[in-house]
């Protein structure tokens, strides 16, 4: 489920030039709340526009109104059953429905879930999505209603079939979600060295840190800048020092280039790296040092809660 809330809602723009060109820019920006109500206005005066049904079951997606998702995409379904994105879209949102409420609601979505996602399958034979949604579906569920890691591994030797990182990936998971780390870290390896795209290596990452081998981490935070060069990742290696205690040096070094280099597209705010320099420095029982480092963090954003109480205990040194 997790891929589903950043994979479903690539808009298909191909209403009116004008139209598809507004909505297009309003997603781009994130005002969903606005192509919403464009597209409510679109449709009211073309209520049959099967585009326009499914880009409002995106805007509605995206505020997470899975109810009107799930509306708008039954409607999909139900006017061209032969196309596997739109009943990849319909479990999707039912998907995220489930997650969001009670886990005895939630099973009586559990029949239509998999219905949609092995229609997916079955009318598109190279469907990627609809695969990860099945081998995380079947993991998640629990053996009593129907999950399997049995079959997860089925959809994922599929996956590896049309995509070797995908497959790797999706091995990863289900021996990281199964409690066999060995056999995860063997599979992420596989996909670095296959695919070595930035998600290769972060799924690697957070396996070692929950874990709780942070060298490892560090070692193959490094690995991922050598080949990428991300200034994000110096934030990274910083953050994975501080919050462990380790290579404190070498954590500073990396959040001092951080800051030097910082823009927008990194990412992470700048007032976390200060956040996080102020940890090194409480680990090195520099108090002042650290007072310093979290004020800036403060100035910046006087809310931050994570900070307020990282003071406290650097006044507690």
């Amino acid at each position: 489920m997790k891929k589903f809330i950043c994979l479903l809602f690539l808009p298909t723009l191909m209403l009116g030039q004008n139209l598809s060109v507004e909505v297009g820019h309003l997603f781009q920006k994130k005002l969903f709340s606005k192509a919403e109500h464009v597209l409510q206005d679109y449709m009211n005066i073309n209520p049959n526009d099967i585009n326009a049904i499914e880009l409002l079951g995106d805007a509605y997606g995206h505020q997470r109104k899975w109810d009107k998702a799930i509306s708008q995409y039954k409607q999909l379904v139900e006017r061209d059953n032969t196309n596997a994105n739109f009943h990849y879209k319909y479990g999707g949102a039912l998907g995220m429905k489930a997650l969001s409420i009670s886990k005895i609601r939630a099973l009586g979505l559990i029949g239509d879930i998999k219905e949609a996602f092995t229609n997916a399958v079955l009318l598109d034979h190279e469907h990627i999505d609809a695969r990860w949604a099945l081998v995380e579906f079947y993991m998640q569920l629990p053996g009593i209603v129907g999950g399997s890691k049995k079959k997860s591994l089925k959809y994922a030797e599929e996956l590896e079939d049309l995509s070797k990182v995908d497959g790797y990936l999706a091995k990863g998971y289900i021996y990281e979600y199964d409690n066999e780390p060995e056999l995860a870290e063997k599979y992420y390896k596989l996909a670095i060295k296959e695919g070595g795209s930035i998600t290769c290596f972060n799924k690697l990452t957070n396996l070692y840190e929950n874990q709780n081998e942070p060298e490892k981490a560090v070692n193959n935070l490094e690995n991922a800048y050598i080949k990428h060069n991300k200034n994000a990742l110096h934030y990274q290696i910083g953050k994975v020092c501080a919050d462990y205690n380790i290579e404190l040096e070498k954590g500073e070094r990396c959040l001092m280039r951080y800051i030097e280099n910082y823009s927008a597209r990194d990412g992470v705010p700048v007032e976390w790296a200060y956040y996080r320099l102020a940890q090194i420095y409480k680990n090195k029982n520099d108090k002042e040092k650290a007072l310093s480092w979290i004020n800036k963090a403060l100035n910046i954003r006087s809310d931050f809660n994570q900070a307020k109480k990282e003071k406290v205990e650097i006044l507690a040194l």
